[in-house]
């Protein structure tokens, strides 16, 4: 029974996608992570997958638990057609803001990925500087199965690199929080100062009186 739901639970997820893999197209699923955090890098990930099979279990990344996603992300570059990810750090989101930071780490994504594809699913962002069409889905990591997919390998990479700076820096948490503004995290730039990782246009409010 919870096989067959979750072949149930795919199958509407790649609602979308079968359109066009009927058609014999096939699309890029495009996703980021780390827009919101006070440290680190935005990290995004494109890629397209084959129609079969299906890897299980694919989802949202915010709701897929850290240990499976640990799983899954290496399957889903074994059983990708093409995959690739982009990254912009905190200087360069400090220097052209977050939204153009994250483009232009989608347009590295993209071409990394090695592969020209006719159509890509990015989850909200419109307007990248690549050369297919561009279907923008709000919340399109929870619609989208090739947006998933992106989301879970852009997470993975992303939480490595987190964990690999809180040994640099163990005093920020980066291994629990991965830079996002926890209470611990503020507390702790509010006693240390930043690092060398830290977004400083984003904590600058944060600093303000210290």
């Amino acid at each position: 029974m919870a096989r067959r739901n979750e072949a149930e639970r795919l199958y509407e997820l790649t609602r979308m996608e079968r359109e066009f893999w009927e058609k014999g197209i096939f699309p890029a699923g495009m996703d980021e992570v780390g827009r919101g955090p006070l440290a680190g890098p935005v990290v995004t990930a494109s890629i397209i997958m084959p129609p079969e099979p299906l890897v299980e279990y694919v989802n949202d990344s915010k709701k897929v638990s850290e240990g499976r996603r640990e799983k899954l992300a290496p399957i889903l570059r074994e059983t990708a057609v093409a995959f690739g990810t982009g990254w912009a750090d905190e200087k360069e989101i400090d220097e052209v803001n977050i939204l153009n930071a994250t483009k232009t780490a989608f347009v590295r994504a993209y071409e990394k990925m090695g592969a020209s594809c006719e159509h890509v699913f990015v989850d909200a962002v419109k307007g990248l500087d690549i050369p297919a069409k561009q279907h923008p889905l709000i919340h399109g990591d929870a619609i989208s199965y090739l947006i998933a997919a992106a989301s879970i390998v852009a997470k993975v990479e992303r939480d490595a690199y987190m964990r690999e700076m809180d040994a640099l820096y163990p005093q920020y948490g980066f291994a629990c929080n991965k830079g996002y503004g926890t209470a611990e995290h503020i507390a702790a730039l509010r006693e240390y100062g930043p690092c060398p990782i830290h977004r400083r246009s984003f904590i600058k409010n944060i600093l303000e009186g210290v």
